[in-house]
């Protein structure tokens, strides 16, 4: 079968591979489409934390079921999708559920091989059934799922302001998923090519560009001097996270998505005034998969509207150094195996 490595950070590879073989506990997708997420891209720009060379990325999945081995609930040609994390079932976060982030998580596409190749072997209790969305969709329940932890970690209340640093499409499922709670979002961004597409796509009420306005004083004015009660962190960029404590109310609760690889600082005084809440949100659980596609299948959330690339395969590795650059105006490329 096909597949396409990246050997390096800069360098995707294509390559030969023996089809999977079915082990116990395993089932065999042939893999049919694969979203391209932040942290492939990072990973191929060298600037992701978790990452070692070489790796076969992907981990944003749809396909057909091939080989069941049994599983309850499926059956040879189901249109599938998966939780791309795997857990070790037995650590502290297991014990307590949050498989998310298990001491010993293994991510699909990022600890171990992913998803583009031809044919993949994963757990059968990663497996997610369809539920009759298109395999597009399916490759997408994932991201959004990334942006239904976040929210349900916020605990967000129907009436909360929301500001979501970053409109790539981890952020945009934050708004999606922050809207369906009842908040009213802000976008914050430097690309207005994206901060056009959140008032376009999703009808977001407020978009600022911090290149072009003092977004502090803009939050200030959108919410009467209160401030936001929430504010998400979906750049991974180290000055947008220590600035983005600036737009948050007092009480209010600062959760990171993004993810960089320095540390960062803020203000004490700034930071203990608010009484801040600062959590991370990584990953996502099985009941996040559930909840998007419960929206998705309600039309609450139309995730084809993000995909601004889709290429062939075969086009993949050309085509990701481009999907870097701000210009192309990306948000989310499709690739799709024909």
């Amino acid at each position: 079968m096909k597949i396409l490595s990246c050997q390096e950070p800069g360098k995707l590879e294509y390559g030969t591979a023996p089809d999977p073989i079915p082990e116990e506990g395993n089932v065999i997708i042939k893999v049919s489409n694969i979203g391209v997420c932040g942290t492939d891209l990072h990973a191929y720009e060298g600037t992701q934390p978790y990452f070692t060379y070489p790796r076969i990325l992907g981990h944003e999945i749809a396909g057909e079921l091939v080989h069941t081995n049994g599983s309850k609930g499926f059956n040879a040609g189901d249109a599938v999708t998966l939780v791309p994390y795997f857990s070790c079932g037995h650590c502290i976060a297991c014990r307590s559920g949050a498989f998310n982030c298990c001491v010993s998580i293994k991510v699909f596409g990022v600890h171990v091989d992913g998803g583009m190749q031809e044919y993949i072997s994963v757990p059968a209790h990663s497996l997610v059934n369809g539920e009759g969305l298109s395999l597009q969709e399916l490759a997408l329940v994932e991201p959004l799922a990334i942006g239904a932890h976040a929210v349900q970690k916020a605990g967000i209340f129907p009436g909360d302001t929301a500001v979501v640093c970053g409109a790539g499409a981890i952020g945009l499922g934050i708004m999606e998923m922050a809207r369906l709670s009842g908040a009213r979002i802000i976008a914050i961004d430097v690309n207005e090519q994206r901060l056009e597409f959140c008032r376009n796509k999703l009808a977001v009420p407020y978009t600022i560009h911090t290149g072009r306005t003092d977004a502090v004083d803009a939050v200030r004015d959108i919410t009467n001097g209160d401030m936001s009660s929430v504010v998400f962190d979906a750049t991974g960029n180290l000055r947008a996270i220590e600035n983005g404590l600036q737009y948050l109310a007092h009480s209010g609760k600062y959760i990171l998505v993004g993810l960089q690889k320095q540390a960062f600082s803020f203000s004490h005084p700034e930071f203990h005034k608010r009484e801040t809440t600062l959590m991370s949100s990584r990953n996502a659980l099985r009941k996040d998969f559930e909840e998007v596609i419960t929206a998705i299948r309600n039309k609450k959330i139309d995730p084809a509207s993000f995909i601004t690339h889709t290429v062939s395969f075969g086009e993949a590795a050309d085509s990701f150094g481009s999907w870097l650059k701000p210009e192309s105006g990306v948000i989310k490329p499709m690739i799709r195996f024909d």
